[in-house]
């Protein structure tokens, strides 16, 4: 069936070759996949590859195919037995070249799985005798297979240091300096995978050889290379003092997901009674900043603590209406805690709009405000655009609307409440935005403005201010690889990040709390500070990628696809105009 499936015939693969013009048809026999009594592992093996080469189906369909096919082969009594047939397959791939990695994985795999289903192949100990044979040829490098095989030989065929000593003892070449100390060869041998950064094969190995060191040193030194999963392995191989080092580094580095597992799998809760509660009230303020509310409150389980935390997190977000039906709901009074948390959390360094040079954050929801807002913005020569809207989680829903726009000159930062100027007076906002954003004298900086350009003709598709666009600056295209977003990039050059805890606040509540705007107005007025230093000649060359001064002109753009396309269609509107007046001619 497998190889009807890879497009064969079942009793016949036909092979093409083309000499000179003529196409010879030859045929491969496909007999020995049902009967391995006389074929020898090297006809297999090419049969095999002619298989894979020849058949029609996808890589990994294919590799799954021939995976079912070699367990099948292997039922069928290869001689002199499974084990050995697989372990003398194993010893003549290398010859295959770039199919040896791939074939080696599919037939120990298949193995492997041939023994989960037979109690015993009867030829185990043959086998076992020529698999530690060939282990031993790809220490030395005399035969070439991958480590990753070396290892899973190891593994299928349950080699031991003592099988290792047997086959040692028994050789000729007893001045071979791998048999003075096989045990000593081996960590010298593993101590090479170390060396190399290795690391998952040199557990791999100290595992199964059961080789014991105190490892202190090398499982900080997985950590510090990021090799959790290998670091993990080996922790849990040394015993509980391992898996408690490898638990207070993991919280020490602030991967507290890592070690609350940790914890949980090993029953290590009363060794390590705060890190369960660590890393909830980290999930907590994760779920927080993306607004998944209700799931955090879930995830609190009403626990008194956690709960009070969310309410922390809602207060600093900003969204007091959650902090009020959370008080009401589990009637917090007091808040004992929430004073810590507040001291904790200010503990870090986070611009603020004094040092920004910001003097006046300006609510505009009303027709004399947005003109003398207008009028203030068209005398600047440089401002700062930003948008927010509250967040939507609900699969498959439409966005919310863009609630509020951000304009920041050098001292004064607008905050436009689009949703109430566009019921009281679209075509007043429509007039003033379209100032603002097409005016060439004005430089409109922004931060991925693609993203708000979008959403804001989304959700005022009707107004002609937000099809247009002249004199933009992004100044994420502006560095080659801008990590941690806009707070990133802020703390790079100005030296502190934006506090982004009210990212994602409800920004239809009205009003809007201080600190909401407080954030909404930082997100505009900081990338004027960074523009002006980005342009300053004394700034670092490190934070500017390698340039003493951006040319930031040749990063300025138009959006005006509407508008191209606008004119297109008044282009082929003319158009019959034009072949009426040739047929006139």
């Amino acid at each position: 069936m497998c190889l009807f499936e890879m497009g064969f015939e079942e009793k016949a693969i036909k092979l093409q070759v083309k000499e000179e013009k003529a196409c010879e048809t030859k045929r491969i026999c496909l007999h020995a996949f049902t009967d391995l009594t006389y074929v020898a592992p090297i006809v297999f093996l090419y049969l095999l590859k002619e298989c894979y080469v020849h058949g029609n189906l996808k890589a990994t369909k294919r590799f799954r195919a021939l995976q079912l096919l070699v367990h099948q082969v292997l039922c069928n009594s290869p001689q002199p037995g499974p084990a050995t047939f697989v372990a003398y397959c194993l010893y003549i791939l290398p010859i295959f070249g770039s199919y040896c990695e791939g074939f080696s994985h599919l037939i120990v795999s298949a193995f492997h799985r041939f023994l989960k289903t037979a109690a015993t192949t009867g030829d185990s100990l043959e086998a076992k005798i020529i698999a530690v044979r060939l282990f031993l040829d790809i220490v030395e490098g005399s035969i070439d297979h991958d480590e990753r095989i070396a290892v899973k030989i190891l593994e299928v065929f349950d080699i031991k240091l003592t099988d290792i000593e047997k086959v040692a003892s028994q050789s000729k070449a007893k001045n071979d300096r791998r048999f003075h100390s096989v045990k000593a060869f081996f960590e010298q041998y593993i101590f090479g995978f170390i060396e190399s950064e290795s690391y998952m094969t040199a557990v791999n190995l100290l595992e199964h050889f059961s080789i014991r060191q105190s490892g202190e040193s090398f499982l900080v030194k997985m950590i510090e290379k990021k090799q959790f999963r290998a670091a993990e392995k080996w922790a849990t191989f040394m015993g509980k003092p391992m898996l408690s080092m490898l638990i207070r580094e993991y919280v020490g580095r602030n991967k507290l997901k890592g070690a609350y597992l940790i914890v949980k799998k090993n029953n290590l809760q009363q060794e390590f009674p705060d890190v369960h509660h660590k890393y909830k009230e980290s999930a907590l303020k994760k779920l927080a900043e993306k607004a998944c509310w209700d799931v955090a409150e879930a995830k609190a389980n009403g626990d008194r603590q956690l709960v009070e935390y969310l309410v922390y997190l809602a207060m600093e977000a900003g969204y007091l209406e959650k902090v009020d039906e959370l008080c009401n709901r589990y009637c917090l009074e007091g808040f004992p805690k929430a004073q810590e948390h507040e001291a904790n959390f200010l503990q870090h360094c986070f611009l603020n709009l004094n040092e920004l040079g910001v003097e006046d954050i300006i609510w505009v929801d009303e027709l004399n405000g947005l003109g003398k807002a207008t009028c203030h913005i068209e005398g600047s020569k440089v401002v700062g655009l930003d948008c927010e809207w509250k967040p939507n989680y609900v699969k498959g829903s439409k966005p919310n609307k863009v609630s509020i726009m951000q304009i920041a000159s050098d001292k004064k930062v607008f905050i436009l409440d689009l949703i109430k100027l566009y019921n009281d007076v679209p075509d007043v906002l429509d007039n003033c935005l379209t100032h603002i954003l097409r005016s060439p004298r004005i430089l409109k900086l922004g931060y991925n403005f693609q993203c708000d350009v979008k959403q804001l003709a989304q959700s005022y598709g009707d107004l002609e201010c937000f099809k247009c666009f002249n004199m933009l600056l992004d100044i994420q295209n502006m560095f080659k690889d801008p990590r941690g977003g806009l707070s990133g990039l802020a703390e790079k050059i100005l030296g502190a990040s934006l506090n982004k805890t009210r990212r994602n606040s409800n920004w239809e509540q009205r009003p809007l709390c201080q600190n909401q705007l407080e954030y909404a107005a930082l997100d505009a007025a900081v990338l004027i500070q960074i523009f002006y230093r980005v342009c300053d000649h004394s700034h670092t060359a490190d934070a500017l990628d390698e340039h003493n001064k951006i040319e930031w002109k040749s990063y300025i753009v138009s959006h005006m696809d509407n508008l191209r396309k606008s004119r297109k269609e008044s282009r082929l509107r003319k158009e019959p105009e034009l072949e009426v007046k040739d047929n006139e001619a």
